[in-house]
């Protein structure tokens, strides 16, 4: 499996939008994807890919994730953008998103050509992951095989394009269709890419929510796929950051139980003459299953830079 890297917040900025470039090192998100895709006019693709080199070689990017969204492989822009971004930029590039992944080959192909430009550039082979976004019924009935993809490193939900896919009855993105009340049409969606996504242990990342001025909305959304097991999703504004890494870190109080789950596990498995595999936690019994679930919880709260509980912990328990 590759790096896990924390991707509570991943913000979308449009790399022809300079100002929007300009603040994004200054936000408190995991990742910043600078888009060459949807949200830039086609005659500013040229622009953009230059831009978001620039914005790449630039200061003041922490420890965040820096991506790149190029277009997907049904426009003639594909490989130029990729070329672009490697060439100019492959040594400060950590993933390229690619949208519309219908096939496993789509994979493949990104795969092969970043192998050439990392060697052209003297990059090590395979250092820049791929972020598959599912976006259509063909990807998400193939989304087994393009999470086993190389280089994949998360599956990202894509709901504008997926509702179009699917014929959904709706003119806003993420928001239910018509005639379909009191219940999730897109439930089976995300459970599909999680659970592809999980098989292949890789990250599942949620889509956007589109009502900027929302937030209370976003939460709530956010919330519900956090619950699910989603690992973050992608901001469009900074007022949703702070909602969006509150939604996907796990709260003190999960996070210190999960770390005293592992310890006790660990303590019990050590014990003289094989160990004991079951142990009580207050009054809870704990098993190698419950030693998993708060394996994933302690996983997500280190990736998101939690500290540990005092005396809780070891080595045991780390991702």
């Amino acid at each position: 499996m590759r790096e896990f890297r924390s991707r509570r917040s991943c913000l979308s900025v449009p790399a022809s939008n300079a100002r929007a470039v300009a603040k994004a090192p200054s936000l408190p998100v995991d990742e910043v994807m600078l888009d060459l895709e949807d949200s830039v006019a086609e005659g500013a693709k040229a622009a953009a890919r230059e831009a978001a080199v620039a914005a790449l070689l630039g200061d003041g990017w922490g420890g965040r994730t820096r991506a790149v969204r190029v277009n997907g492989w049904q426009t003639p822009h594909t490989h130029r953008d990729v070329v672009a971004a490697v060439e100019g930029a492959g040594a400060a590039l950590d993933c390229v998103v690619l949208p519309k992944c219908d096939s496993r080959d789509h994979v493949a192909a990104l795969d092969l050509l970043l192998t050439q430009l990392e060697r052209g550039a003297g990059l090590p082979v395979g250092r820049i992951g791929i972020e598959a976004q599912i976006e259509s019924a063909a990807g998400l009935a193939a989304a087994d095989a393009i999470a086993a993809g190389p280089r994949v490193e998360a599956l990202v939900y894509g709901p504008g394009d997926m509702a179009a896919s699917l014929g959904m009855r709706t003119v806003e993105i993420g928001a239910q269709p018509v005639g379909y009340p009191g219940a999730d049409a897109y439930h089976y969606v995300l459970m599909r890419i999680l659970v592809a996504a999980r098989a292949a242990g890789v990250q599942a990342v949620d889509g956007p929510y589109v009502r900027i001025a929302d937030v209370d909305g976003f939460r709530r959304d956010k919330a519900r796929t956090a619950a699910l097991g989603y690992d973050g999703a992608w901001v469009l504004h900074p007022a949703q950051v702070r909602a969006a890494n509150e939604a996907f870190t796990p709260s003190p109080e999960e996070y210190a139980r999960a770390e005293a789950v592992l310890a006790a596990y660990a303590a019990a498995a050590s014990e003289p003459g094989g160990g004991r595999g079951a142990v009580l936690v207050d009054g809870q019994m704990i098993d190698e299953a419950s030693r998993q679930v708060a394996l994933a919880v302690v996983s997500k709260g280190r990736a998101a830079r939690l500290a540990s509980a005092p005396g809780a912990g070891g080595g045991d328990g780390r991702p």
